[in-house]
């Protein structure tokens, strides 16, 4: 599959991460999706029908970042490849990753990130 959907860095204000202060306080975090589907179709015809709602791709991404809890980026990432492959059939892969800005390490870095990529076939 070649076509792709992106969204990019989708910001979060949630409390994710091992630490008390992480649940207590929260922190920004940054998702971005690449779901692999055809396009072909919604383009020849021009139809917005025939492809994936990005709204409703955000929103996904949004609610499940903001109103479950998790102890890693690893397991909100894991969440949101399967809230997008169950709820959006056309999507045959996705990669998703997750930046945590304002990781709790003793070093001075942009951020850490997780990259995992889901589909349909495993």
């Amino acid at each position: 599959m070649t076509d792709t959907i992106i969204l990019t860095r989708l910001a979060l204000y949630a409390h994710h991460g091992v630490f008390a202060e992480e649940a207590r306080l929260g922190q920004r975090f940054y998702v971005s999706l690449t779901c692999s589907l055809d396009l072909k179709n919604a383009g020849q015809a021009d139809d917005y029908h025939q492809s994936v709602c990005y709204a409703k791709l955000a929103k996904l991404v949004h609610d499940l970042g903001t109103t479950r809890r998790f102890h890693t980026i690893e397991g909100l990432a894991e969440a949101i490849a399967g809230g997008v492959l169950e709820g959006f059939e056309r999507v045959q892969s996705v990669i998703v990753r997750v930046e945590k800005p304002e990781a709790p390490v003793p070093f001075i870095l942009d951020s850490v990130a997780v990259e995992i990529r889901r589909s349909r076939d495993g």
